[in-house]
């Protein structure tokens, strides 16, 4: 096994002689360098390593849910943006709920107690069936509308003159919206009334705060239309929404809406760490030496100071190189790599 080290370390000297400054060792009181991988070389990552590295990349790729593809290019604005455009669109008063097919309601006439009903149903049509005035068209109506037609129809058969009406619904089935992403119960759910962002993630089970990112998105048909060109994408700062401190991001919700929660982006660790895999990154920056540590520190056989990370930057893919002992031993830690989403860590095995 021994001599099986010395020719791998051998074949690796022989290959940065080969391939030139590429390859070339720090210089001394160096302790942070980068390197473009299209120089040349492989800088001390085995083939393993970038096998699973291009692994990691292919898997960044695919969104879970396709919903990546529908928000490419489609409009989108900030919650201020978004209530300038519409100003009426988080008015209470503008979004009284409206009944639609398949909601059912409890109807109480309190002059003549034998016309009241529960649990009337309303058709896919939007119709409902009442005592003495026959077929009704409510789609699209408010609960206190409703209540005023059946008033006059009653009076305009001079069945009851002022009748005292009251309509409520008892089962929310003609609209709904959805929750998907980083939440502990993706799914539909019925809008019950003026619901609001909250409230979808309320009946979600809440957001996965280790899994979530910074900023959820509102997918909204702007008309009944639901093609493409009408969709936009209102963005929400979750932290201050879920804080408490931004009452104007609880946005009221619409027919269809979606409500989007995406993963964080993550960084990954691999080689030898303790804990090795993939860590969200979240909404504070974090180095390599913190990223080390939480990945449970290095391992006994760790090449501590020929750690990687490997990273996509400006369409091309880079190489730093970092002794980790040189900063943490001497105190360096202006020196420390701040990590960016999407990085690979590599801490590769010491060959003594």
């Amino acid at each position: 096994m021994r001599r099986l080290m010395y020719r791998g370390l051998f074949f690796g000297l022989a290959l940065c002689s080969i391939l030139g400054s590429g390859c070339a060792p720090m210089q001394p009181g160096e302790v942070v360098r980068v390197i473009n991988v299209s120089d040349g070389g492989r800088h001390d990552i085995d083939e393993d390593q970038w096998e699973r590295i291009a692994e990691i990349k292919a898997s960044e790729k695919k969104s879970d849910i396709g919903i990546d593809k529908v928000i490419e290019g489609t409009p989108n604005y900030s919650v201020t943006e978004y209530l300038e455009r519409y100003p009426d669109a988080n008015d209470p008063g503008a979004r009284d709920f409206k009944v639609g097919g398949y909601d059912v309601l409890d109807i109480i006439v309190y002059e003549e107690e034998d016309l009241s009903r529960e649990s009337v149903p309303v058709s896919a049509e939007g119709y409902i069936s009442f005592p003495l005035i026959g077929r009704l068209e409510i789609a699209g109506m408010t609960t206190s509308e409703i209540e005023t037609l059946i008033s006059d129809r009653l009076a305009e058969g001079q069945f009851i003159l002022d009748a005292h009406v009251s309509v409520t619904v008892r089962e929310y089935r003609s609209k709904q919206f959805m929750v998907l992403g980083a939440v502990k119960q993706p799914g539909a759910y019925p809008i019950q009334g003026r619901e609001r962002v909250l409230d979808a993630v309320s009946k979600a089970g809440g957001v996965d705060v280790e899994q979530a990112g910074k900023e959820g998105m509102i997918i909204r048909n702007q008309s009944s239309d639901a093609s493409p060109e009408n969709k936009i994408v209102i963005r929400v700062e979750l932290p201050k929404l879920l804080k408490g401190g931004d009452q104007t991001s609880n946005m009221l919700l619409y027919d269809k809406d979606l409500l989007y929660i995406p993963k964080a982006e993550n960084y990954y660790i691999i080689g030898q760490v303790r804990n090795p895999g993939s860590y969200p990154y979240m909404d504070r920056e974090i180095t390599l030496v913190e990223a080390i540590s939480r990945a449970g520190g290095f391992t006994e056989i760790a090449a501590r100071n020929r750690t990687r990370i490997v990273r996509v930057e400006d369409g091309g893919e880079k190489i730093i190189e970092v002794k980790v002992d040189a900063i943490t031993e001497t105190g360096r830690k202006a020196q420390d790599v701040k990590l960016k989403p999407g990085d690979v860590i590599v801490v590769p095995e010491s060959l003594f």
